[in-house]
Order: structure tokens, then C-alpha cells, then sequence
């Protein structure tokens, strides 16, 4: 679903991931000016918690920039995929586990200047891991660490974790939701 902005834009680009759109914007001063957005699906990041201290990180080579960077599970909505179901696959894929439950935690935009993705982010818990282990796709290197949640408050802290909304998931649940379960 596209917002209102596109449906008078232009497809310039179109890529595996994502398609390049461009809008007419109106400026302040009355003349219009072209801008470019990056359209692509939303995606969901999962939180997986083995108990109240110990939660589940994966280590995830990232091209874009050249580093492996410490994330929480997270993966693209398919078409005609719901956000939990995609999260519930995602969790099985990079981590090995399945959720007992899984529960909606917040939806935000990572990068709304240029980009119309939202972020679905999910707690999941009551893990176990399932017989086969991780369903990596070909092009993914990602190893998969539990650690103590002081421990993932400290990898912020100390600039450890630098993946965004690895940094907004486990803030927001420190802050807002860690207490409440």
C-alpha cells in the first residue's frame, strides 16, 4: 500500500529490494521541486527473550557497510504476508528458535525522509529451538548469540550496537515494557 504522496509518482528505478518513485513537492514559495523516495515493503524485527535476563542477538554480515553488525532477527514482509507471520518465519530463520508467543511491540519508520518502510517490532518468547536450526538464505552469514540483557544495555552504552533499530528495540522495551509482562 502506497501512501498518498505516490500515487501521482513516477517509477524512475526499480531493483530487487526496492523501486525508485519521484514527486512533484510543492515548495514554500509556491514553485515545485522533483523528490525522490526509496518504496519498499515494510519489514518486522523480532525481540527474543529466553527468560526475564537472557536475550537472543544475531551477528549479521551487512554489505551496505562493510561490517557485521550485532541486530535483532528482522526480515522484509513478503507480498500478501502479514507482519507477525513474517516475524514468526524471520525469528526461525536467523535464530534456530520458534516462539511460544509472540506479541506486537511497536511500528515506527526507520528512515522516512527518503524511504517508506515501517518497521513491525515483535517480543518474542517461550523459545525453543527447533530441530532443524537456522533456514539461512544463501546470501546471509549470521551467527546467532544469547546474552545477559545487561549485557545488550552495556553494547549500546559502549557503542557495540550500532544497528538502528536494534538500538530503538531494546531501549524502547527497557524503558516501556520490560517490567509489564
Amino acid at each position: 500500500m502506497y501512501p498518498d504522496s505516490l500515487k501521482a509518482s513516477r517509477r524512475v528505478f526499480s531493483a530487487t529490494r526496492f523501486d525508485v518513485h519521484e514527486i512533484e513537492v510543492p515548495g514554500r514559495s509556491g514553485r515545485t521541486f522533483a523528490w525522490q523516495l526509496a518504496v519498499m515493503a515494510d519489514a518486522v524485527a523480532v525481540l527474543p527473550l529466553l527468560d526475564d535476563d537472557r536475550v537472543v542477538l544475531i551477528r549479521n554480515r551487512r554489505l551496505a557497510v562493510g561490517e557485521t553488525l550485532w541486530e535483532v532477527p528482522a526480515g522484509t514482509v513478503e507480498p500478501g504476508e502479514v507482519p507477525d507471520h513474517c516475524a514468526d518465519r524471520e525469528l526461525i530463520e536467523e535464530t534456530g528458535y520458534r516462539a511460544g508467543r509472540m506479541r506486537p511491540l511497536l511500528t515506527f519508520f526507520p528512515s522516512p525522509g527518503v524511504c517508506t518502510e515501517r518497521m513491525h517490532v515483535f517480543v518474542a518468547d517461550d523459545l525453543e529451538p527447533v530441530a532443524e536450526g537456522q533456514a539461512l538464505e544463501e546470501n546471509e552469514h549470521i551467527t546467532v548469540e544469547v546474552l545477559p540483557w545487561e549485557r545488550s544495555m552495556q553494547m549500546i552504552s559502549d557503542g557495540t550496537i550500532r544497528d538502528g533499530k536494534t538500538i530503538a528495540t531494546l531501549l524502547y522495551y527497557q524503558a516501556l515494557d520490560r517490567k509489564r509482562d
